[in-house]
């Protein structure tokens, strides 16, 4: 049975990635290469990866690139194209917005406060921030809650932007308010206060919980509160460069530095064709989903998170304490502290993250041996078009993409999993 993977836009409000462009012809770039040349490859393909990857860039997905681990040996995979208009190929060492992967930096942040004694998990956030979320509210939502997206605070995205308000009726939405919103700057405290104005979505420590990015632009600021320097400086010192990562970084304004594709969002068939969305004003989503890198630092990143060189391993047991989840499509999810879980029968149990920004969209999953990995950038989101009741309809990329998943982290025609 085929891996059935929901590519979510967990980070920027809509559903499932959607909306298809035709792109130039496929130019495909791969490297195989040793990574540390510790053991051999195991049920490890390239050529079947490979077919596979340019599979997905067949069905419709302008560029996607990849890097997959297996043990000591590595594989960098692209199809397709950077830039729909000059054909300009994508590489495998391309930068991304990674979206909420960036949830993970967040939170492994945070435990390194909580290693120190700086921060509790279970205090409530009002010891640290009584006028940020104050009140009762303030009291009720601890800081494990806004970890794990139990707290009940609403998403403010849709305030920020909107012609998204009419959310989850997707048909009456407009992509209006991306444009208006591609330079303007947003502090923390602004959108902050949008989510803590809407009613509720749920009760603290509510189950399943109700995915917000408002939580984790809330942790931002308690990392500025203990640490006296903003979010983005200290995750930079602490979790990207404790982690060696080279890449990694959060922008200093709407530009993405060094090699990157252009960024299309096709709004689910409303914007026709898709538009380039990868000059852009982040502070929209600050420590919830602002983050560039490679899938390179990536697979780096989730390697030394699970091997303990970033927080402690009684950290990481924290972090994978999970617990359901309902995410912004609706869809639930087991979700930790800034952790998915995946669960493929026959294969293993992964961790991870995964996140959509207008046009980007990427996947970062390390089985739980830490031996077989995989990170993948695309750069179409919402791919789905609309049927005449406004529902997503099922699209090409949607079966090449679990396709390629499958091979990458299980190798194996017979692993089984539904998710």
């Amino acid at each position: 049975m085929k891996i059935r993977m929901a590519t979510w836009a967990s980070v920027a409000v809509l559903s499932v990635g959607a909306g298809m462009m035709s792109a130039t012809a496929a130019l495909a770039q791969t490297e195989a290469a040793p990574g540390g040349g510790v053991s051999p490859l195991t049920g490890f393909d390239p050529a079947r990866l490979q077919s596979v990857l340019d599979g997905v860039h067949r069905a419709g997905m302008p560029g996607v690139y990849v890097e997959v681990r297996d043990s000591g040996q590595v594989w960098r995979g692209a199809s397709g194209v950077a830039d729909v208009e000059t054909g300009r190929p994508v590489t495998p060492g391309m930068r991304q917005r990674v979206g909420s992967l960036v949830k993970t930096f967040t939170a492994a942040a945070i435990m390194q406060q909580v290693e120190k004694g700086r921060i509790e998990l279970d205090a409530p956030i009002a010891r640290y921030l009584p006028k940020l979320v104050p009140g009762k509210r303030g009291q009720k939502i601890t800081v494990r809650m806004l970890l794990k997206h139990t707290s009940g605070i609403a998403e403010y995205i849709t305030y920020a932007f909107p012609s998204l308000r009419k959310f989850p009726s997707l048909a009456d939405m407009s992509p209006k308010s991306l444009d208006d919103n591609r330079f303007r700057r947003f502090t923390p405290a602004e959108l902050i206060e949008m989510g803590l104005k809407a009613p509720a979505v749920g009760r603290p420590a509510g189950s399943p919980g109700v995915y917000a990015n408002t939580n984790y632009l809330i942790l931002g600021e308690l990392l500025e509160e203990v640490t006296g320097t903003t979010a983005e400086q200290y995750i930079t010192r602490n979790v990207i460069e404790r982690a060696g990562l080279r890449h990694t970084a959060f922008p200093a304004g709407p530009r993405i530095k060094g090699p990157h594709p252009r960024m299309y969002e096709a709004f689910f068939g409303l914007i026709d064709p898709p538009r380039d969305y990868s000059v852009y004003d982040m502070s929209w989503t600050g420590t919830g989903a602002s983050l560039v890198s490679t899938m390179e630092d990536l697979n780096r990143f989730y390697r030394r998170l699970l091997d303990g060189t970033i927080v402690k391993r009684s950290s990481l047991a924290q972090m994978q304490r999970t617990g359901p989840a309902i995410s912004q499509t609706g869809q639930k999810i087991i979700y930790g502290l800034g952790l998915h879980e995946l669960k493929i029968p026959g294969c293993g149990t992964f961790w991870g993250n995964h996140g959509s920004v207008w046009g980007a969209e990427t996947l970062s999953w390390i089985r739980a041996d830490g031996k077989r990995q995989m990170s993948i950038a695309m750069n179409l989101t919402r791919w789905n078009k609309l049927d005449p009741s406004g529902k997503p309809q099922p699209h090409p990329i949607d079966d090449a993409l679990s396709t390629f998943i499958q091979q990458a982290l299980c190798s194996d025609d017979n692993a089984q999993a539904e998710k």
